[in-house]
């Protein structure tokens, strides 16, 4: 099991859900953070660089990457996380949440990668960890846009795993089913919604980022598929 004592990670849509989860499992294991959202929180973690950012303007993540780096002297992990949800018919779909979908959760991953990946080839050990969904393994009802830019996250984790292992980054796509978070609030989630009760916690998805980190650095993760028990399986 590695230890993570002293590496230095950064996580974007760090203020919520999912993406605080990850950040306080980091702190725990003594990893020192990058802490990107779009209100800037540091999630009161001693120590962490907190900036308000939009995964949307390479500008807004250059200048996150560069604090971080500044502040800690490198950078090791990158846990791409911030991303945007609507459920309903495709045909319904706003043309604004298409847009917004497209471009946090494709071109901000993308966006993410490039900023930070100039410093974590400089790492003697370095993860890209995506957090994506089973929306980006499997075309399902009601949720055709947000797949299709799941889809993309993986892919484009896929596809740097296969670039960038030689040069001793490792990449790993988490990929949960339902988690009960604020996420897709109002776009077809509900706070009372009953399929909230049965879906997993946002630090059951740290747990699994924790443990794909934490794998000696002579094998690497590629993948990581769960969903909770209530949920139907779609082959």
């Amino acid at each position: 099991m590695l230890n993570l004592d002293g590496k230095v990670a950064l996580i974007t849509g760090a203020s919520r859900g999912i993406g605080a989860a990850v950040a306080g499992a980091l702190a725990n294991d003594g990893v020192r953070l990058g802490l990107g959202s779009r209100s800037g929180d540091d999630l009161g973690i001693a120590g962490a660089v907190a900036r308000p950012c939009d995964v949307r303007d390479s500008a807004s993540l250059n200048a996150l990457v560069g604090a971080t780096v500044d502040r800690f002297g490198g950078l090791d992990i990158l846990v791409i996380n911030a991303g945007v949800g609507a459920y309903g018919p495709f045909l319904d779909l706003p043309d604004d949440q298409l847009e917004e979908m497209i471009d946090v959760n494709v071109k901000g991953a993308i966006y993410s990668v490039r900023a930070a990946l100039p410093h974590l080839l400089r790492s003697e050990g370095a993860d890209i960890v995506t957090i994506a969904s089973e929306a980006g393994r499997r075309g399902l009802p009601f949720e055709v846009v947000y797949c299709a830019s799941k889809f993309a996250q993986v892919g484009l984790t896929r596809a740097l795993d296969h670039e960038l292992r030689e040069h001793g980054v490792r990449c790993t796509n988490i990929c949960p089913g339902g988690v009960a978070t604020e996420f897709a609030m109002g776009r077809g989630r509900t706070p009372g919604m009953p399929q909230l009760a049965g879906m997993m916690k946002p630090e059951d998805v740290a747990e699994t980022v924790m443990f794909a980190l934490t794998r000696p650095r002579t094998h690497r993760i590629l993948e990581v598929a769960f969903r909770p028990v209530t949920e139907t399986s779609w082959g």
